[in-house]
């Protein structure tokens, strides 16, 4: 399965095509509840500190701010960890691969680089050297913030 989970059918049909993982826009109440018992990686969208505080109390591991650019970005997720450093936070939306490093930084666990790596134009013409090329740049751009940070992080 490709996309987002809306509902507890889309879940479903996740984990019985092999799912490790799967993204929702939304805390889904029938989401969380059929799938944080089955132990299978669900991480709710959230917007605001209620619904981060919500979807954590429901049982999420880590939460996906959604839509981030829109909330405003990477300042945002820095407001965010500042009440919540113990919520992992996945930055989603509008993220562009030179932005890696302040997402990173700010608190950010990871990032939805969706619209990033997959180039409209590279997927009309069906070039997948250079979504390959966008996607090895993603991760060497994230791998380096990961690293920066750990470096910067007192132990």
């Amino acid at each position: 399965m490709v996309g987002t989970a809306l509902n507890a059918e889309d879940a479903r049909n996740a984990m019985n095509a092999g799912a490790k993982f799967f993204m929702s826009p939304a805390t889904v109440k029938d989401i969380m509840e059929d799938v944080v018992k089955d132990e299978i990686l669900c991480i709710p969208g959230v917007m605001t500190p209620t619904e981060i505080l919500s979807a954590y109390d429901a049982g999420a591991k880590i939460v996906k701010v959604y839509p981030v650019s829109a909330l405003g970005g990477v300042q945002y997720i820095s407001a965010l960890k500042k009440p919540f450093p113990h919520i992992p936070m996945v930055a989603s939306q509008g993220i562009m691969i030179d932005s890696i490093g302040e997402y990173i930084s700010s608190g950010a666990s990871s990032v939805v680089l969706s619209d990033a790596i997959f180039d409209k134009g590279a997927m009309a013409q069906r070039n997948f050297n250079a979504i390959h090329q966008l996607a090895s740049l993603a991760a060497l751009e994230g791998k380096e913030a990961v690293e920066r940070k750990r470096s910067f992080t007192p132990n």
